[in-house]
Parts: C-alpha cells; structure tokens; sequence
C-alpha cells in the first residue's frame, strides 16, 4: 500500500487481495466447531488463480503486500476502483493484473535459469516503490551520503561489539530483572488500536497473555464486529471480518511471528528462543542502536534492537512469500513499570500491507485468564 497518500480503503475491502486474484471467492469451510481447519490453498478461495497456487491463503495474502511495496500501489490501483466497494469486484480482469503475472513467470524464469532456483531476483529487485523500473544510473545515490536501512536483515557482524549474552542481559535488568519478570504469569491489557483496518480511527483493543506462549488480541471493530488474532501455544489464527476468510489459520513465518509476539509477551525467556546470535550496529532516528540477530535452522533470521539504555525498540522479522520475502517491523516506546516490570504501552506494527498502532492504557499483571480466550477463535461475523 503506499502509506503517507491519502489513498485510503473504504472499510468494506480492507485487505489487498493484489494484483493476481482473477475472480470472486469461491465456497469456503472452515469445518465444524472443535475442529482445527486444515489450512487453505490460494486456489480453494479464490478462482481462477492461474499463477500463485499452491500456497495457503495467508501466504498469498503476503504476496500481494509485496507487490504493493515493489510498485507503491494500493488495491484500487491494480483491480478496478469498485472493488474498494465489494469483493466480487476484484474478479475483474485489468491490464495491471496481466502485467503482474507476466512478471511473475519473467522473475521464476530468471531466478530457475540463473540463480538454480533460489529467488535472488524479485518485484522488488528492479521496481524499488515504482511503478516504472529506473534504467539510468542515478548520480544522486552514486555521489549521495550512503542511507542504510536498520532493517536490513543481511547484517555485517560486529566483532567490537558487547556478546549478544550481555546485551540481552542488560535488557532483562533494564526491565527489572528476571526475578520479577519471573513472577508475572499472566496478564490482560486494554487500550485503542488504528490502522487500515479501521479507517485509521482509534478503537477499543484488549490483549490477554499467559506464559509462557499463549497471546489474544481483541480489537473491537466497527458495527459490533470483533478482529481476534490468538497464537493458543501451538497454532495462530486470525479472526477478522475484513480477511478473505472469516478464520484463517497462519502458517510459515506468520505463524512463526505469532508465536514470537506471544513469547515476547513475557521477554525473561528471549535468551532461549534462537539457537545462534549475531550483533551488529545500526542508526535509528539518529542515534546508535545495537542490533541482536537471532537464528534458528530452517527459519528467517529475527533482529532485536537494543537502545543505549538496554529497553528493546524495535524487532523485525521476515516471512517468505513465493514471491519474495516481506518484513514485519515493531517498534516500541513509552515503557511504563508494571509490578516492576518495565513494559511497553505503545508499539506500531508496519508491514507490506499495512501499518497499526496500539496504545495501552492499563495492564494488569497475574489476573485468571479464560482458557477460551487463548483457545482457536470462531470464525468471524461478516456485517450484513
């Protein structure tokens, strides 16, 4: 989407379906109640996907944030603008639409030709935000002062650097140290939430966390309809009336960064959550941060940002789509002591398809928690 313009989505198509979905959203189950649903392919929602198959459904969401990003394009601009209106309108077929499948099968074609496959070629690769790719050297960035992104994930190690251990035990004493990190079990949240999903007005959000991996966030939605994202200790879902289906189960990265959200949610047990850990520098707003890079085998590696008081500001995460991977980026600000505690009551979430922001008011520490509140969500109610 390109966010900072004042191309904004009507309520009712909320989510980019992108540049590919070539009809309407064919029949969909999510089975009955006490029954996990398997996850969706692409092809099972949407008809008629000729280039993107094989993938679940919120995979093939993330495919479509990254050609947002790639082109600074937002849903209406590839579909027709009446699909801001009504889902079916993004069956209808567009000279951008063809163009992206095009370019689908021309990167496939180079990254299997060139590369044996891996995807060093992507939208992004050429495009970089526009919608025409650049063929003349630019002397600005040739001759500019080099601007280096913080979120970049290919880090170069710091071997000046503190050790990741001492880094990270310096943020679990900046927050209180782990003895009363310890003692919080649980805890249950309440605030306001804006973004794209609520026409960037600010609503009522309640979160409900239990250690040592369990998370809900409830954001209450327009005309009585609640957005429900749980990460139960083993699956994520996401429940939300503005999604292609009503209950989509997160797979990959997705389901990856729900469980690493949830585990955050109670950061004593950060030091235990990767199996290697590179450190590296990085600038954000202009002062110096430490960068902790967290590896596990056969996943994406996360960077943990650390400032020069020890609090941790920023994390991003990466998903790999079939088109590229897209980042996730959390930055958190405005710690407040919770028995002892120090926790973040404020933190923007910015991804390919949108960006939010939570703002807490209140957190109250070791209250009971309904387990059907950290349990798989009902599928959700879509306004009539």
């Amino acid at each position: 989407m390109a966010f900072g313009s004042n191309r904004y989505f009507l309520r009712t198509a909320q989510v980019a379906i992108g540049c590919l979905l070539t009809a309407a959203l064919a029949g969909v189950h999510v089975g009955q109640a006490g029954q996990a649903p398997r996850p969706q392919m692409a092809e099972d929602v949407f008809k008629n996907v000729p280039v993107i198959r094989g993938i679940p459904v919120d995979e093939f969401m993330d495919t479509m944030g990254m050609f947002s990003a790639a082109l600074s394009l937002n849903c209406p601009d590839c579909h027709v603008p009446e699909s801001s209106k009504t889902w079916e309108r993004f069956a209808d077929e567009t000279d951008l639409k063809i163009a992206a499948r095009r370019m689908v099968t021309m990167v496939n074609n180079i990254n299997r030709t060139n590369f044996g496959g891996e995807e060093f070629v992507t939208c992004y690769t050429c495009h970089r935000g526009d919608r025409r790719p650049q063929v003349r050297p630019s002397l600005t960035v040739q001759y500019g002062v080099p601007m280096g992104d913080p979120n970049e994930i290919d880090i170069f190690p710091d071997t000046a650097a503190p050790p990741a251990e001492q880094i990270l035990d310096k943020y679990i004493a900046a927050i209180g140290g782990a003895q009363r990190l310890a003692a919080i079990s649980s805890f249950a949240a309440k605030g306001t939430y804006e973004g794209y999903d609520t026409d960037h007005t600010a609503v009522s959000v309640e979160i409900f966390a239990k250690a040592p991996n369990q998370r809900t966030t409830v954001v209450r939605l327009f005309e009585g309809n609640d957005s429900v994202r749980t990460f139960d200790g083993n699956g994520a879902w996401i429940a939300s009336p503005d999604r292609p289906v009503t209950l989509m189960p997160l797979t990959g990265g997705n389901l990856n960064g729900a469980r690493l959200d949830a585990q955050l949610s109670f950061p004593a047990q950060i030091k235990t959550l990767f199996r290697q850990w590179k450190v590296a520098a990085a600038v954000i707003d202009d002062r110096e941060v430490r960068v902790v890079q967290g590896i596990n085998p056969g996943q994406l590696p996360v960077n943990f940002y650390f400032d020069d008081a020890g609090l941790l500001i920023r994390v991003v995460r990466v998903t790999q789509t079939s088109v590229g991977q897209v980042p996730t980026e959390i930055s958190y600000s405005d710690y407040r002591e919770v028995a002892g505690v120090k926790m973040p009551f404020q933190w923007i979430t910015t991804w390919t398809n949108g960006q939010t922001t939570t703002k807490l008011t209140e957190i109250q520490p070791n209250v009971a928690i309904d387990a059907a509140r950290l349990a798989r969500p009902a599928p959700a109610r879509r306004p009539q």
